[in-house]
């Protein structure tokens, strides 16, 4: 079993699809967790981004941004980063993917729709790797 930790800037939109989304494919075979690096604890996840992942019948509302902490870093075995840069920790010895994926914040819900997809697909792929 495998735990992966989600890293965005705020963690209001991205790597809040990202853990959601892994773990209803992932079926409790892996385990994931999100976090920004820059995050707000007193924040919301963007509205435009849990209307989208209500779509697909994926509740989201009631989560709430964390911010990145080297803990959470720490027990992951792998990290992945979406758009953070310099500001997400490095540990070593962990394996990092990058994924260049736009912020949803603000987005039309159609374009929230896409990232949402584009997503989805990338966890697909990273699940048939774990």
């Amino acid at each position: 079993m495998s735990h992966v930790l989600f890293v965005c800037l705020h963690n209001a939109g991205r790597s809040q699809m990202s853990q959601a989304l892994f773990e209803h494919a992932a079926a409790g075979r892996h385990t994931a967790e999100s976090a920004g690096s820059v995050a707000d604890p007193e924040g919301h996840v963007h509205p435009e981004v849990v209307a989208a992942m209500a779509e697909l019948g994926v509740d989201i509302a009631d989560r709430r941004p964390q911010r990145l902490t080297h803990e959470l870093a720490a027990r992951a075995d792998l990290v992945v980063t979406m758009g953070c840069g310099d500001t997400c920790p490095y540990i070593p010895g962990k394996r990092y993917v990058d994924w260049d994926l736009p912020d949803p914040k603000g987005r039309p819900l159609d374009e929230v729709r896409a990232t949402r997809d584009e997503i989805s697909a990338r966890v697909r792929a990273l699940l048939d790797e774990l």
